[in-house]
């Protein structure tokens, strides 16, 4: 059983705050826009754009709390950009933070589940008849976009009501620019040859992040899903990866998908977020 102490929690907040903190170079300037990545209580606020699901506050909670002066200069740097405050709260953070986001005009917006596996034991990814699954190289990554886009679009959430949406333009710029981050792998699935789902993961520190893996609306249920997993669970322990982690929506077929494959709850994280002020022109 891996259970999901603070230090674990810590070791996952900061591979979070490390993936944003890489990630955002590349993805501001695909997006054309100034980058932005502050300090904040041991984690990090970033801006890659207004509409970017990298803009937001991870890894926070577990070193110094942040003072009232630094959480009103992130509100100050976003806000004059036009984008909303969003706050990735683990539940093992420091006490007192959730009130204090509270208090200064955030409002509760969802939840996502943190699960991780352990990946000593990991084999090599099974071989099946009609789907191949591969790393995707710089010939085929605008296939990849197409799909991941594609497939990122109708989430299968299975009923379920999402806190993110995002447009497809602002996904493809994400996505083209976080493969510019060190140790960022790509992987496409192809069923009877053709494309029809995609994933990613960030391999650092001896630790897989699982960053997204989608299927094509018209390819699912056919076990692509899986196939995608568990090449990214060879890929990492072939790396050297002790750990790999992903992030869910609670109750969503990705959710389902990945206990299958062995991970566990560890922990969850509470999505605060506070709009951007009021009549300020984005830079």
């Amino acid at each position: 059983m891996l259970f999901g102490g603070t230090d674990l929690a810590r070791r996952i907040e900061r591979a979070e705050r490390d993936l944003i903190t890489a990630c955002t170079p590349g993805v501001a300037r695909t997006a054309g826009v100034e980058g932005l990545v502050l300090p904040l209580g041991g984690g990090v606020a970033a801006f890659s754009g207004a509409e970017s699901p990298l803009t937001k506050v991870a890894g926070l909670g577990f070193e110094a709390p942040p003072s009232e002066a630094e959480l009103a200069r992130v509100e100050q740097e976003l806000g004059r950009r036009g984008a909303a405050v969003q706050v990735e709260l683990a539940t093992l953070a420091e006490g007192g933070l959730a009130e204090r986001l509270t208090a200064r005009g955030y409002a509760l917006v969802g939840f996502e589940n943190v699960l991780a596996r352990q990946l000593a034991g990991a084999g090599r990814a099974q071989e099946r008849e009609d789907i191949a699954v591969a790393p995707c190289g710089l010939e085929e990554l605008e296939t990849w976009l197409d799909v991941l886009v594609e497939a990122f679009a109708a989430p299968d959430a299975q009923g379920l009501v999402t806190h993110e949406s995002f447009p497809r333009a602002a996904l493809r710029s994400v996505l083209r620019g976080m493969t510019d981050a060190p140790g960022f792998v790509r992987i496409l699935a192809r069923r009877a040859g053709e494309p029809a789902g995609g994933a990613s993961l960030r391999i650092a520190g001896g630790l897989a992040q699982l960053c997204g893996a989608g299927t094509l609306p018209a390819q699912r249920r056919r076990g692509i899903q899986g196939a995608l997993l568990e090449r990214c669970l060879a890929d990492a322990a072939g790396a050297g990866c002790d750990l790999a982690v992903v992030t869910t929506l609670p109750g969503s077929k990705s959710h389902e998908n990945v206990q299958r494959a062995g991970f566990e709850l560890v922990y969850a994280r509470a999505i605060l977020r506070r709009a951007a002020s009021a009549g300020v022109v984005p830079a």
